[in-house]
C-alpha cells in the first residue's frame, strides 16, 4: 500500500478550523453550483479530510469518533452540506475494511478517494454471470458524488430470467464497485435545502462488475478497531445528528446577531430588547444543550465500549439511536424558532437563516431523522423486542 502523510489530532482540528472558515466564505457558491468546488474540495481531500477514519492500514486517519464529530461539528456550524459530505464519505470509507483486500487497496491507492453510495430504485438488480454480475438500473441522493472518484451500488441479487421484487430484503443484497467514469451522472437533486452535497443520480444499464469488486454490507470488517464496532448506521445517525444540531447553533446565533440590529415594524425598540426575544433565545439555548448532552451521553457509553472492546449492548444502541433522532428532531425545531424570531427578514436569501432553515428541513427528512426510531426505543424500554434499525 502507498505510504501517505501522517498528522497528529491537533493538525487535524487546527486544519478543519482553517478549511471551515474557507467553506463558509464560499457557502454561497457552494449552495449556487450545488456542489464543492472542485479546488476546494481538492484541498480538502489533500488535507486528509476524506481519509479521517479510514484505517490506517489503507493509508487513513484512523480517528477517534469522538475526535471525529468535533470536526465534523465545526464544518457544520458553517455549513450544513460541507458537514454532511464530511460524515457521509468518512463514515462510508469504514467500508475498505469489507470489501476485498486488493479493490481497497486499488481504490485508496488514491489520495482523493472518495466512494460514494446511494439507496437503489425499483429499477436495479444484480443478474449473476461468469465472474461475476450484470448490474443495471438508477440510484438517487449520492451525496458527494462531484467529487467522488469511486461509487458503491446496493443491489439486489436476481437470477437470469426472474424478476425483481417489487421490495427487496436488504439482507442477500450486495454492493458493487465501479470507478465513477463508469457510471452514467443523472443531474437530479432538485432541492433547496443542503444544495452542496451534491446528492446526484447515477445509472448503469448492463454493466459487468467483477465478483472481486463486491461485498457484502453485513460482513464483519477485517479490523478491530473501536470505531469499526459500532453499527455502520450508528456512525451516519450521530454524524448526522452532530451536523443538525451544528445547523441548529448557527442558526440562533444568527438571530442573536439580527436581535441588535433591528426595530421590528411598528416596534419603538431593538428586537433584543424584547422579552419575547429574551424568552425565546433561552429556550433555545436549553433545547440545542440537552440535546447535544443527550448525543454526547449516549455516543460516550457507546465509544467507551467499543475502546475496551466490550460487545454493545443493546440498550447502549437503542440509546444511541434515540439520542441522534432526538437531536435531529430538536435541531428541526430551534431553527424554526429561529427563522420565525427574525420575522420578514428571514425570508430574505441573504439572510443566513434562510439558508439554515433549508439545510435543517432537508436533514431532518432523512431516513436518520425519522420518528419510527422512537417507536424502537419505546419498544425496548417497555420490555419488547425492538425492532428497527439500530
Amino acid at each position: 500500500m502507498t505510504q501517505f502523510p501522517q498528522h497528529d489530532l491537533e493538525y487535524y482540528f487546527e486544519t478543519a478550523h482553517e478549511l471551515a472558515e474557507r467553506v463558509a466564505a464560499q457557502a454561497d457558491q457552494i449552495d449556487e453550483e450545488r456542489q464543492i468546488p472542485p479546488e476546494l474540495a481538492g484541498e480538502i481531500a489533500d488535507k486528509g479530510f476524506f481519509r479521517l477514519l479510514l484505517p490506517e492500514s489503507l493509508g487513513g486517519a484512523q480517528l477517534g469518533h469522538t475526535d471525529f464529530l468535533k470536526i465534523v461539528e465545526i464544518f457544520a456550524a458553517l455549513d450544513g452540506s460541507m458537514g454532511w459530505c464530511i460524515n457521509q464519505n468518512n463514515v462510508h470509507a469504514t467500508n475498505g475494511l469489507r470489501m476485498p483486500l486488493k479493490t481497497a487497496e486499488e481504490i485508496y491507492a488514491e489520495y482523493r478517494a472518495v466512494v460514494t453510495n446511494g439507496p437503489p430504485t425499483a429499477s436495479v438488480k444484480a443478474v449473476p454471470c461468469d465472474g461475476g454480475y450484470r448490474l443495471s438500473g438508477r440510484w438517487d441522493f449520492s451525496s458527494g458524488f462531484t467529487h467522488a472518484t469511486w461509487i458503491a451500488a446496493l443491489a439486489p441479487i436476481v437470477p437470469e430470467g426472474q424478476e425483481r421484487e417489487a421490495f427487496f430484503n436488504r439482507q442477500g443484497a450486495i454492493i458493487l464497485l465501479m470507478p465513477k467514469k463508469d457510471v452514467t451522472f443523472v443531474d437530479f437533486w432538485p432541492v433547496h435545502g443542503l444544495r452542496g452535497t451534491a446528492s446526484f443520480s447515477f445509472e448503469v444499464d448492463d454493466m459487468f462488475v467483477p465478483q472481486s469488486r463486491t461485498y457484502d454490507p453485513t460482513s464483519q470488517p477485517r479490523e478491530d478497531g473501536p470505531v469499526y464496532a459500532i453499527p455502520t448506521t450508528l456512525l451516519f445517525a450521530s454524524g448526522f445528528s452532530t451536523t443538525a444540531l451544528g445547523i441548529a447553533k448557527s442558526s440562533l446565533q444568527t438571530a442573536m446577531d439580527l436581535a441588535v440590529i433591528k426595530i421590528p415594524g411598528r416596534a419603538t425598540r431593538l428586537l433584543q430588547d424584547e422579552t419575547t426575544t429574551q424568552r425565546i433565545i433561552g429556550e433555545g439555548e436549553a433545547i440545542w444543550h440537552s440535546a447535544k448532552a443527550f448525543l454526547r451521553e449516549a455516543h460516550a457509553s457507546v465509544w467507551e465500549s467499543a475502546q475496551s472492546k466490550e460487545p454493545l449492548t443493546i440498550e447502549q444502541r437503542v440509546k444511541l439511536r434515540l439520542a441522534c433522532t432526538f437531536g435531529i428532531r430538536k435541531a428541526n425545531d430551534v431553527v424554526r424558532m429561529a427563522y420565525e424570531l427574525c420575522g420578514s427578514n428571514a425570508i430574505l436569501q441573504t439572510n443566513p437563516v434562510q439558508r439554515q432553515f433549508q439545510d435543517i428541513s432537508v436533514a431532518s427528512q432523512h431516513i436518520q431523522g425519522r420518528a419510527t426510531h422512537f417507536e424502537t426505543a419505546g419498544q425496548f424500554y417497555m420490555g419488547m423486542e425492538p425492532e428497527g434499525n439500530f
